[in-house]
């Protein structure tokens, strides 16, 4: 799994590709957003559109970045889920917890509303 973050107009960006598996690379991955939230970022938007696959430790860290960002009041919004990726997100019923955009566009106005 690669994944890559940026703060643009105080919105985390996370970007996701390959397999989300988040054993190896979950603590850097929440050490980041801890810092970005220290740092006073409310809104994360997390493009997973190159993710082919999740395990539950993917889930995890999902959750995680999640609540981390609601327990202070913000809001994390997931950008263009694949079909295989989608599938999971209604069978563990978290497509009722996050909000599911199609574009960075959409992630944005979804964010600022």
């Amino acid at each position: 799994m690669n994944f890559s973050f940026k703060t643009e107009n105080n919105i985390m960006i996370i970007k996701f590709s390959g397999d989300l598996i988040g054993e190896e690379n979950g603590p850097e991955i929440i050490e980041a957003v801890n810092n970005e939230i220290m740092n006073g970022v409310k809104l994360c938007a997390v493009d997973i559109s190159e993710v082919r696959y999740i395990n539950s430790s993917g889930i995890g860290v999902l959750i995680t970045i999640l609540t981390k960002f609601r327990n202070k009041d913000g809001e994390v919004v997931l950008i263009n889920p694949s079909d295989h990726v989608k599938k999971l997100l209604v069978i563990t019923k978290l497509n009722a917890i996050f909000t599911i955009v199609q574009s960075m566009e959409e992630a944005v106005n979804e964010l600022k509303k």
